[in-house]
């Protein structure tokens, strides 16, 4: 939000009763109502640290201020940089950044947008206060490779990749059972599920088109059922588009308990033939599901940059678990 709003506004006594817009519009002779209203429905101004209407009746005493990200210092595994971009090896459990419906606390900590703030200082502006230099996202419990945009310009014309499909993304994803083929590709559309609102579901009629290929690359057979590993490669970027996609198949990822994967694995009690060797329970207190590859064009210079990594500690040890006790 670049419209000179300044980093608070005090509500005073005898404003008290004024609409949200209508006392903004009079604090900021540069915005016009339009554009407040429009700010408050994208949920860019927090009143006392909360989203709300643009008719929300002021009392007096409040403190009204745009979202926006600060800086934290959080390290960073950063894979390349240059002056227009930076590509970044994201851990599990770290958002890309926070939502407006979030607290204060929650939405100026612990994120990526933080960390990079801090490690960069500036970077671009065109996905707003709360995303400078989020061009594209994965989920906070995937890790892996994501890149990010230093200037407008990078934006701009990353943005314009990813929308032409250019962007070649591959990730490795473990899911429970043993796919029929060894390679498909899902073309379900996705959209939000009606019931449960933090799902995506490929159930309803006029999803947004979304296309995933997978190839089988390991088949397990464990004391703790079968599971495949997996390369997945994806066409388009829909929330939760991966994990949707192969729950539609009826192979949730590894620890994807929204989508209906275990939270712990249990031991088939057919399969105890160790019973003093074997742990009864493993779990995984994240998605199997990693970032592994990313291949775009440079901006500025139009090189091909590839960049890859391999699967995080907890991810392989996970694995390496399951390989040791195959039967």
């Amino acid at each position: 939000m670049s419209e000179q709003l300044p980093i608070f506004i005090s509500v005073a006594p005898e404003d008290a009763g004024k609409r949200l817009d209508q006392f903004l519009v009079s604090q900021l002779p540069g915005l016009s109502r339009a554009r407040v209203q429009q700010l408050i429905s994208e949920q860019k101004v927090v009143v006392n640290g909360s989203a709300t209407k643009a008719s929300f009746r002021l009392r007096g005493s409040e403190r009204i201020a745009p979202l926006r990200a600060i800086p934290e210092q959080i390290p960073l595994d950063i894979v390349y940089e240059d002056d227009d971009l930076g590509v970044v090896n994201k851990p599990a459990g770290m958002m890309v950044h926070a939502g407006a419906g979030a607290t204060e606390d929650e939405r100026n900590k612990g994120t990526l947008v933080n960390a990079l703030l801090h490690r960069f200082g500036s970077l671009s502006g065109l996905s707003g206060e709360l995303r400078p230099g989020i061009v594209h996202r994965l989920d906070r419990a995937t890790s892996g490779l994501i890149v990010f945009a230093k200037n407008d310009l990078a934006h701009q014309r990353l943005a314009s990749q990813f929308s032409r499909r250019k962007v070649k993304k591959t990730y490795i994803a473990m899911v429970h059972g043993w796919l029929k083929q060894n390679q498909g590709t899902v073309t379900s559309g996705i959209s939000r599920d009606r019931v449960r609102r933090t799902r995506m579901t490929t159930r309803r009629q006029g999803g947004r088109e979304a296309i995933t290929h997978y190839q089988v690359r390991r088949r397990l057979d464990s004391p703790y059922g079968k599971f495949s590993l997996l390369e997945v490669k994806i066409d388009t970027g829909r929330t939760h588009q991966i994990r949707v996609h192969l729950t539609s198949l009826g192979h949730p990822v590894v620890g994807d308990a929204l989508y209906g994967a275990p939270r712990e694995l249990q031991m088939k009690s057919e399969k105890r033939r160790q019973p003093d060797a074997l742990v009864k329970t493993v779990s995984l207190p994240r998605n199997f599901l990693h970032a592994s590859a990313l291949e775009f064009e440079h901006p500025r210079t139009g090189a091909v940059l590839a960049f890859s990594r391999p699967l995080p500690r907890e991810l392989e040890d996970f694995l390496a678990k399951l390989e040791e006790q195959q039967l």
